[in-house]
């Protein structure tokens, strides 16, 4: 948190954990019903905070809903964590690709890109499994 400018107080340390905890990108829902001991605004006010510093990725993943996950960025200025997620149409589950590098978009002159979010949509592979079962 420090690194980002962040001064680590005790509601955005427990916010921090439990965005560390999850294995993938949780929405602000998520996070109220996992932190009982912080209101919906205290989290809100926090993910607010570690966005504008680079400490988690908002990402819009088509549910008409934002899901955040901590950024493993190594300056607060500038995001250099950029990488595919994976919706699941099926369990509405947002997953992180570290592993798939996105591709690079030769914007048309004038364009400047902040940022990007490129998600695929489909099945994740529990869900997928379920489905061959049941058929």
């Amino acid at each position: 948190m420090a690194s980002h400018g962040i001064k680590p107080t005790a509601n955005r340390i427990v916010v921090a954990n439990a965005l560390l905890s999850s294995l993938r990108p949780m929405s602000l829902s998520e996070l109220e019903e996992k932190i009982l001991t912080i209101d919906k605004s205290g989290i809100f006010r926090t993910l607010s905070l570690f966005k504008e510093h680079h400490l988690v990725h908002v990402i819009e993943d088509g549910s008409d809903g934002v899901r955040y996950e901590l950024c493993h960025s190594h300056d607060h200025e500038q995001d250099d964590d950029v990488h595919v997620h994976f919706f699941c149409e099926h369990c509405q589950k947002t997953f992180c690709l570290d592993n798939i590098k996105i591709p690079q978009v030769a914007l048309p002159d004038g364009y400047e890109m902040t940022t990007v979010n490129y998600v695929i949509k489909g099945w994740c592979p529990a869900c997928r499994l379920k489905k061959r079962h049941t058929m």
